[in-house]
């Protein structure tokens, strides 16, 4: 057992867990608290479990580009054995489904309504019959869903969520995901996988993600200037840096900044609203 679960947190990528864990902690700090118990179940939810139902998910889809793509059996992947698939789905199934109904009892209609999407959206990201990793723009606009816990968290915890702050990181999301994917045009291109990246090509996709970066940081100066001023100088320089040499491996040489973006921009607004909360200057 030891061994399955081992090698079943392995392939939900705890390197990017703090794009779950983050933003649900940001959404109770949103919501006033610096710290409550009542969010710990979803907490835990957002951890191994549901980074399992992204990537675990995602994997079994991509076997055969994962294959052929050198990124992938590090901390950018796992590459799966087709024998694991069995062991991948009922993990995600038997790690998320408890929560689920748990949360179906526990939280108001609205947030529960949230985290259905978030778990559909992301189920369907790589699985079939939508499969929207394969539907150019689609792939994009899908992951708005990593901004959904700003939205159910509040709620869960039955405060209003603050919209702008929701917006601005779906348009965030939706522009990292394709700066991201460009470094994977050569793959997905040669398995015949059509994303907004393999679409507009490299420069195009520095359009598409320049457009949303700018958006972002728009709806994040509403909510905090700090915020915005990092989040809008990093995207701005990983958006010069690949323009400069608009090819998919220098996408890959930057992919490690990239994966620091959020850490960083996550680092400042979580030091202002941790001694905010603490100086009682939030409700």
């Amino acid at each position: 057992m030891g061994i399955v679960i081992r090698r079943l947190t392995e392939i939900s990528r705890p390197v990017l867990w703090v794009n779950t864990i983050g933003t649900t902690v940001v959404g109770m700090w949103l919501s006033g608290f610096l710290w409550t118990w009542s969010i710990l179940p979803i907490l835990i939810w957002v951890t191994l479990p549901f980074n399992l139902l992204i990537y675990g998910i995602n994997d079994i889809y991509d076997q055969d580009t994962d294959a052929e793509n050198d990124r992938k059996g590090g901390f950018g992947g796992a590459k799966i054995k087709p024998a694991e698939v069995r062991m991948i789905n009922w993990g995600v199934v038997i790690l998320n489904v408890p929560f689920l109904v748990y949360f179906a009892f526990t939280v108001p209609l609205a947030a529960f309504a949230w985290m259905l999407a978030y778990s559909f959206s992301f189920w369907q990201y790589s699985s079939t019959p939508l499969r929207f990793k394969a539907r150019p723009v689609w792939d994009s606009v899908s992951n708005a869903d990593y901004a959904f816990p700003l939205a159910f968290v509040p709620l869960a915890l039955g405060v209003e969520p603050m919209w702008p702050a929701v917006i601005g990181l779906m348009a965030w999301s939706m522009a990292k995901h394709v700066y991201d994917a460009i470094q994977d045009i050569d793959e997905d291109a040669s398995a015949g996988i059509v994303t907004t990246a393999v679409k507009f090509g490299v420069k195009g996709s520095l359009v598409w993600s320049g457009f949303w970066w700018i958006v972002s940081t728009i709806a994040f100066a509403v909510v905090n200037v700090p915020v915005a001023i990092v989040s809008g100088v990093i995207s701005g320089w990983l958006l010069i840096a690949n323009w400069r040499t608009p090819t998919s491996l220098e996408a890959k040489r930057l992919y490690k900044f990239s994966v620091a973006f959020p850490y960083v921009a996550g680092a400042v607004a979580g030091v202002q609203l941790v001694t905010g909360i603490t100086l009682g200057l939030y409700p």
